[in-house]
């Protein structure tokens, strides 16, 4: 029939390159129409307003590489998918899984449902391997990391090699919302400013991957911990939104290997292992977002102080590293791998406040807010993970900001308000004397926090506190 089509579902693989649903469709049809459906009815977790703003601005891209064809909806896909079956001659619906619990759940009953009235397709479109394939020789999952990667991930097939496609959509007359009906700016004015710092889309993606390639793979074992240097990606808000795939990254760094010495690519994709990892622990231990993995710290006796978590959230605990870092995710929607460790073990061992206090900040804040990598990496530095860091592990800010803000480039870039403070106090302005503070117009306690804890007696305190996890 002339009027017949099949759809593609979006999901978080906003893309035409490297997509197998939509490679497997242009195979078999002649017309594809694209759809996207904006569901809050089936979700437990809505987007945070860093991830709307992110998305708002992909689906105006999308649609418009698609020439304004992409159909928009909000609601439940089940209702929606049976009435364009109803009205229309759809022959085939696909689309790539995703993998948090509740859409697991929802989109088996979808399948189930579709299946009764068009051919169904699902496909691997996010992860370099599927979580159920990866397990230990008894068919259990990995807990660990490093056996995880080399013994599960390594040894099998290596990852699918990027697809190129090649498609034909329908230009249809099916009436559907537009972007800005889904309301997902939420007019905060945050989001205008924090958006400035980004190019958002498929192209942009390829952009920020070829920088990465080009200008910081080549020293990524050593620079990538120095928030200041140009040696990690920023790619993963990309990654995460599915407008570049994990397997383009793994492939296209491959092809460096006469140019960059093999630890540096070795070591960025074990970092895409630690992404497989996560999204692995959630896969078979969904309630990763809402209990301890390690059942011992339901016990813990965290903290509970509002003042202590606002300055935190504002960048205004006195330790400039931890401001800096905090600060850096509130104007870019981004924060330094690093400094998400630093300012993670800050919350939870110098302030002592539950992790989920950080997991939710970071949710709402951050483009690339992943429900594996989020919550997986907040039990990490929480130390209630499963390849947690111990608790006794606590991240000197001081010594944090000396070592890996050695020049103070990255503090003063967030933390204007200590620019002109010596050196030698930039990162313990507490200590310095009264009369320099004078000379720079600097009046701690007003222009800039003192400390809100004591980082050897809060540390003292933490481990005081993580010692009954012994008995």
């Amino acid at each position: 029939m002339t009027n017949e089509f099949s759809l593609h579902w979006f999901r978080q693989d906003l893309r035409l390159s490297d997509n197998p649903s939509l490679n497997y469709l242009s195979q078999k049809h002649k017309r594809i129409v694209c759809v996207f459906i904006y569901d809050e009815v089936n979700c437990n977790r809505k987007l945070g307003s860093a991830s709307k703003t992110w998305l708002h601005y992909s689906l105006l891209y999308l649609n418009n590489k698609l020439d304004n064809n992409l159909l928009i909806f909000k609601g439940n896909p089940e209702s929606i998918f049976l009435d364009l079956i109803k009205q229309n001659k759809i022959t085939e619906i696909s689309w790539n899984r995703c993998y948090e619990p509740w859409r697991v759940e929802r989109d088996k009953l979808l399948k189930k449902t579709l299946s009764k009235h068009v051919e169904v397709k699902t496909f691997n479109g996010s992860l370099l391997w599927e979580p159920w394939e990866v397990l230990k020789a008894d068919s259990t999952p990995y807990k660990i990391f490093t056996p995880f990667y080399q013994r599960g991930c390594l040894t099998k097939q290596p990852p699918r090699k990027p697809i190129s496609n090649n498609f034909s959509f329908f230009d249809h007359k099916i009436k559907s919302l537009s972007v800005n009906d889904l309301k997902l700016l939420d007019n905060l004015g945050w989001e205008n400013k924090v958006i400035n710092h980004w190019e958002i889309g498929e192209s942009f993606a390829e952009k920020q991957m070829n920088n990465f390639l080009k200008e910081g793979l080549g020293d990524y074992s050593h620079g990538r911990n120095f928030p200041n240097k140009l040696n990690v990606s920023r790619i993963s808000p990309y990654l995460h939104w599915g407008q570049i795939s994990p397997n383009t990254l793994w492939y296209e760094a491959e092809k460096l290997q006469q140019d960059v010495e093999t630890i540096n690519i070795d070591i960025f994709k074990s970092e895409l292992g630690w992404r497989e990892f996560f999204y692995n622990l959630m896969f078979h231990f969904p309630n990763i977002q809402s209990k301890n993995l390690q059942i011992k710290f339901d016990k813990f006796p965290w903290d509970s102080n509002d003042e202590f978590l606002k300055s935190w959230q504002k960048g205004l605990t006195g330790y400039p590293i931890i401001d800096a870092g905090m600060r850096e995710l509130w104007k870019t929607g981004y924060m330094h791998n690093r400094l998400r460790m630093i300012t993670g073990s800050f919350l939870v061992k110098n302030l002592l406040l539950h992790w989920q206090h950080g997991e939710k900040w970071f949710w709402d804040c951050l483009f690339d807010a992943d429900y594996a990598s989020n919550s997986a990496s907040w039990q990490w530095v929480a130390g209630t993970g499963t390849d947690a860091a111990p608790y006794f592990r606590i991240f000197n800010p001081i010594t944090q900001g000396k070592k890996f803000d050695p020049e103070g480039e990255y503090i003063k870039k967030y933390v204007p308000e200590l620019k002109n403070l010596p050196h030698k106090y930039l990162y313990t302005p507490w200590e310095c004397p009264s009369e320099i503070l004078s000379e720079i117009n600097l009046k701690l306690g007003v222009d800039y926090p003192f400390p809100v804890v004591d980082i050897k007696l809060s540390r003292a305190k933490a481990l005081k506190a993580f010692s009954i996890l012994k008995k």
